[in-house]
């Protein structure tokens, strides 16, 4: 596990510089957030994680040159210590879905607060996935939209998943976090990592982006009124 004493090292990846210095600048603020550098451009980005080994680089998609999907990939693919949290103003299917085949791990659009962005980065660096609401919206349409057949009162969970492991997947496809999960399950956060690190080895999920596809399309769980 990373020791979470060490501050949370990042690059921030945006071509408008306003918006890349005003992100540089509140990050500055956060508490055990320090930013090694910055780039204009997916480019800029690959080449400056190759010299800083960042633990998370906050990614923009729509950017000149080599855009953030196609850098997210490049990162991901070359430097598998680093996580990738997108932060863009769109939230459509296809950014979404994109940028998480692309291999982001964290996906928010810009109208996060500083907590959600502190949260967000923290999750990834610790190995986790932090969807924002639009992202985890995004991803409940295109898992129902498949149409899985409902599970009838009674039949018993898929994959071997015990009633538990059950209750914290439905939780997680909610948009839980660990802790939320802890709460609300009355357990201790170490056994909510036990049963998230049993349910993925048992479905097959690789992270919490492919949990919640998997709850859905196995009627686990049902879309919230929003």
């Amino acid at each position: 596990m990373t020791d979470t004493g060490a501050p949370i090292r990042v690059i921030v990846v945006d071509d408008q510089t306003v918006v890349r210095e005003g992100l540089v600048l509140l990050l500055g603020l956060l508490p055990g957030t320090e930013v090694v550098a910055s780039a204009a451009d997916g480019a800029e980005a690959v080449r400056l994680v190759a010299e800083h080994a960042p633990d998370v680089v906050l990614m923009d998609l729509r950017m000149p040159r080599v855009d953030g999907v196609e850098a997210t990939r490049l990162i991901t693919q070359n430097h598998p210590g680093t996580g990738v949290v997108v932060l863009t103003t769109y939230s459509d299917d296809a950014s979404v879905l994109d940028a998480l085949k692309a291999g982001a791990r964290g996906y928010l659009t810009k109208d996060a607060d500083a907590q959600e962005i502190a949260r967000a980065l923290a999750e990834v660096r610790d190995g986790a996935t932090s969807l924002g609401r639009a992202a985890r919206e995004r991803l409940v349409a295109a898992a129902v939209a498949a149409e899985p057949p409902p599970r009838r009162q009674g039949e018993g969970l898929p994959d071997g998943l015990t009633a538990r492991e059950g209750e914290v997947l439905a939780l997680i496809a909610e948009g839980h976090s660990n802790t939320e999960i802890a709460r609300r399950l009355t357990i201790g956060e170490s056994t909510v990592k036990t049963h998230i690190n049993n349910l993925f080895a048992k479905t097959g999920v690789r992270d919490r982006a492919q949990a919640v596809r998997y709850a859905y399309r196995h009627g686990m769980a049902t879309p919230g009124p929003g």
